[in-house]
């Protein structure tokens, strides 16, 4: 089921490979038979036959070299230490095995052994970086001593640890050398550990590398090439199969919601035969992913290994639990696998395994609906109270039993949780604080230590006199998810890191409880919330955990870190002082849409930031917030009426003018015209895809963009603050004037586009222009390839769609230029003095109704490295954008007009249609906000 944390849910499936191939207590009983008796050399077939990785401490040194180099002293502690890891004394043996190895001098083949069981002593008290440091060394002394098969092995090892940690693609570095492209052939490097293991025919080897490379390959959302490298390892090892058949099973899993996914976004664009294919697809996927978890739970029995067989039943009941999953498993084998699991759950070893099954089982939903068991109370519990709290307390004791920190963690938090929705505050407290303790036992569960933090907070939130605790807790959980993000957010997007269940609620959280206490005793007459030396912190903070709340939503629709690699790493607040220069006559306005209401930030360069609710205010001047419910609902409106404007004689701006007055009049004061001359948006949610030049002040009776030249970004962050000379710039021009048919989807021939081309082309003498048939994703990237352009303007269809996957450029041919590709071929421009500055998309669209489509558009230009953006927020006529774009060109060549300024001044040319003499040769139809709303500037607006 979807309804856990990303880690809970992935974990045993990666430490699983190492927890079924090590064979930890057997090995350990060797390795005290080996060191009694010292003079005799390791069997080969021993070595062969000996269940993967766990190599023997002692074995080792045993070799001549070694053995040589050993005191009565050093064998001792390895011995000792051995003893204590068979007890699951994991500390000590660290300790023991710390001694041994700092009284090895020189001696690479004793230290790299004493290394490699360094490592996975670490691995069991959670201390990860020091295991990361371990298996390094032992890398490190394998190649000093010329043992590449084991250099190969500690590599999957290290890459082991790396996926635990959620960073599949450090992972896959250690495992590949390189990281394949989707669909694309798997090709190794020599240095790799895949082909080490295939070099020296160990199959043990190839099998735990490509295993684990399918499961790296899994958590980046790369299912084909997991599904590729699950197969390979299926066919080298029999022994195994019911480890990699159940690894099959989940990358089959997590295809088919990629493919749910799809297919929604199909439907959303209104191409019905795709969503169709794609549900088509989504039900083979899970049939196979169910018929996989069948096998490998069938193998596991018929092996008597009870962990496997374990994992297996807990992929079923997952898989299960998801209601429209329904016709895969009948209601009746479910509740079989639910009791076979509960049964099998009493008779195991205490394990890792153990404790997340008891906490999945204890969790366990009838209708799991994608939230996080953590985060929301659940409502439908398959098990009674009193066999949930059995179950989590068991796994506390087996925890404890275990001195793993990080299962401690989990198991504690997971109890707390139980007491938080029970309620009771006191047990709740007392078993998150706990998990906290656990997890933040040298930072080893980063990954928890926020849930258990955000946890905390909410319970202290509903404690009379708490609310600063609260605020603390939820900073702290806030902190410690920042650290982690990168990793997190780009892992297997939408769907095993679900964000808007788990990262969005807890920034929204933070904010708003930062806003409702700064709202105490500090309104003045006109509503703002003033800022003394303590409330300016906080508001200070408010827009830190904003602006942070952006990046991740971001990050997370794209799927990876690129967008941050050009991110300023000062705050807000610094930016505006340090760039009080180039932000002069500049007011940025940012929204936060909270539970139940919304709220507007503004800030200005050296000045207090202000804020305040987005409110209404009745007959008798009483002011009252608006819900977001409503807001949203009147934005819905305006958007509708923008776009079916064009069909009507006359534009009615009533809706315009209310959203002004919500918007923007109660800030009048602060940005008048004489200082403030334009206006950049950081929206939030369904607000981006407001076209806010459009808002109508009635009692100047002028839209918004009449008074201030309008830009929006993402964040300030990721935005340059320098203008450069534009005059003698050489432009690429694209071009699509013929209808195509993409996915299905027919998209209408653009009659007016060599006219738009053809002004731009003597707008920018020194240009290269491909259309039609020579506009293609091939021909992009060659002349790319050969010039630089700081102009890129494409004139074609161009989809934003709810995931990147459905976010593509209609090119010649009846081809697609993905958004992927679009990124590839402007990043393999040289240097950053060589990149483009500013891209122009028209005749966009957007999936109406959906924001995570407009975050395609707002992060098209920061995805693909450019600074600047001109694009559309829907469709319009293609002779209307014509005429913009052409005078926004001749504004952007003068060098003293910004790129929002020579926007700003083209649609107000469009607004004055009627008034302008018919030499303009502009339709006076024009004047409708449908046909100049659309376009914005996006990124840096100078």
């Amino acid at each position: 089921m979807k309804a856990k944390n990303k880690y809970l849910k992935i974990l045993t499936s990666l430490r699983w490979w190492m927890q079924m191939l090590l064979k930890v207590g057997n090995i350990c009983k060797r390795l005290i038979y080996f060191s009694t008796q010292p003079q005799q050399k390791p069997n080969r077939h021993y070595r062969f036959i000996q269940v993967l990785f766990l190599t023997t401490v002692i074995t080792y040194l045993l070799f001549g070299q070694v053995v040589s180099a050993q005191t009565p002293n050093v064998t001792a502690l390895v011995e000792q230490g051995v003893k204590d890891y068979n007890a699951g004394n994991f500390q000590n043996a660290v300790k023991h095995w710390q001694d041994a190895l700092n009284q090895y001098k020189n001696n690479p083949a004793a230290t790299a052994v004493v290394n490699e069981n360094l490592a996975r002593a670490y691995q069991q008290i959670g201390e990860n970086k020091a295991a990361i440091a371990s298996l390094s060394a032992a890398i490190s002394d394998y190649g000093a001593v010329a043992n590449i098969q084991q250099v190969g092995r500690m590599k999957s090892e290290l890459a082991q640890v790396y996926s635990n940690l959620g960073q599949p693609r450090k992972a896959i570095a250690l495992l590949c050398g390189k990281m394949a492209d989707k669909n694309q052939k798997i090709e190794c490097t020599p240095e790799s550990a895949t082909q080490i293991a295939t070099k020296y025919n160990d199959k043990r080897g190839q099998v735990a590398a490509l295993g684990i490379l399918g499961e790296a390959y899994r958590l980046i959302g790369y299912y084909d090439q997991a599904i590729k490298s699950l197969e390979i390892a299926q066919q080298l090892y029999p022994a195994y199969d019911f480890l990699v058949l159940n690894s099959l099973g989940n990358a089959y899993k997590s295809r088919a919601q990629l493919r749910e996914l799809q297919a929604d976004s199909a439907n959303k664009a209104g191409i019905y035969s795709k969503e169709n294919e794609f549900t088509q697809k989504s039900i083979e996927d899970y049939n196979q992913a169910h018929q996989y978890f069948q096998k490998s739970t069938k193998l596991a029995s018929d092996q008597k290994e009870s962990l496997a067989e374990m994992r297996g039943l807990l992929n079923l009941i997952q898989l299960g639990s998801q209601t429209n999953k329904s016709k895969i498993i009948n209601h009746e084998e479910f509740n079989k696998t639910v009791n076979d699991a509960l049964k099998i759950l009493e008779i195991l070893p205490d394990s890792a395994t153990k404790v997340y099954g008891a906490i999945d089982l204890a969790y366990l939903q009838s209708d799991a609906k994608g939230t996080s068991t953590f985060t929301y109370c659940p409502t439908n519990l398959i098990l009674p109270n009193a066999d949930v709290l059995s179950l989590l307390q068991k796994s506390v004791l087996v925890s404890q039993n275990l001195q793993d920190n990080r299962l401690l963690s989990y198991s504690n938090g997971a109890l707390g949780h139980f007491w938080e929705c029970s309620p009771d505050n006191e047990k709740a407290l007392k078993y998150t604080q706990a998990a906290i303790i656990a997890a933040d036992n040298k930072l080893s569960a980063k990954d928890s230590l926020y849930l258990w933090e955000w946890q905390a907070g909410r319970i202290l939130d509903r404690q009379e006199g708490k609310k600063e605790e609260a605020i603390a807790s939820y900073q702290r959980a806030f902190d410690t998810l920042e650290d982690i993000r990168s990793d997190i957010l780009t892992a297997e997007r939408d769907v095993q890191f679900d964000f808007r269940d788990v990262v969005r609620p807890l920034y929204r959280r933070l904010a708003q409880s930062r806003l409702d206490l700064l709202e105490v005793g500090a309104k003045s007459t006109t509503g703002y919330v003033y800022a003394d030396e303590r409330q300016a912190k906080e508001l200070s903070a408010v827009v830190k955990t904003i602006d942070a709340l952006k990046l991740a939503e971001l990050q997370n629709y794209f799927g990876n870190d690129c967008i941050l690699s050009a991110l300023n790493p000062k705050q807000v607040g610094e930016l505006l002082k340090d760039n009080s220069v180039a932000f002069k006559n500049t007011g940025f306005l940012s929204s936060i849409i909270l539970d139940g209401k919304t709220g507007m930030l503004l800030q200005l360069p050296n000045q207090p930031t202000k804020f305040r609710w987005i409110e209404d205010s009745n007959q008798r001047g009483e002011r009252k917030i608006i819900s977001s419910d409503t807001l949203q609902k009147k934005i819905a409106e305006f958007r509708t009426g923008l776009i079916k404007g064009k069909e009507e004689f006359s534009y009615d701006p009533t809706t315009a003018a209310q959203l002004y007055d919500w918007i923007i009049r109660p800030f009048a004061d602060d940005i008048k015209p004489e200082k403030v001359k334009t206006l950049v948006f950081i929206q939030d949610g369904f607000l981006r895809s407001v076209p806010m030049a459009a808002l109508y002040d009635r009692k100047q009776q002028k839209y918004l963009v009449e008074t201030y030249a309008i830009a929006t970004t993402p964040s300030l962050r990721l935005t340059t603050s320098k203008a450069r000379d534009r005059r003698t710039e050489k432009a690429l021009i694209l071009g699509l004037t013929q209808k195509a048919t993409i996915d299905g989807k027919t998209f209408d021939a653009l009659f007016a586009v060599p006219d738009e081309v053809n002004a731009i082309k003597s707008i920018f003498p020194n240009h290269t222009d491909l259309m039609d048939r020579d506009f293609s994703p091939e021909s992009f990237q060659k002349t790319l390839d050969k010039t630089t352009y700081p102009i890129v303007h494409i004139a074609s269809h161009a989809q934003f769609g709810i995931i990147p996957e459905d976010t593509f450029i209609v090119t010649g041919k009846n081809q697609k230029l993905t958004i992927s590709q679009l990124e590839n071929s402007l990043r393999n421009l040289n240097s950053k003095s060589d990149s483009v500055e500013l891209l122009t998309l028209t005749a966009c669209e957007t999936a109406v109704g959906d924001d995570r489509s407009t975050l395609g558009l707002a992060g098209v230009a920061l995805q693909v490295g450019v600074k600047s953006a001109i694009a559309s927020l829907w469709s319009v006529t293609d002779e209307s954008t014509s005429e913009l774009v052409k005078t926004f060109y001749t504004n952007y060549r003068n060098a003293g007009m910004s790129i929002a300024e020579a926007l700003q001044t083209a649609q107000i040319r469009m607004i004055n249609a009627k008034k302008l003499p018919p030499s303009e040769g502009i339709n006076p139809s024009y004047d409708n906000p449908a046909y100049w709303a659309p376009m914005i500037a996006i990124g840096n607006w100078l």
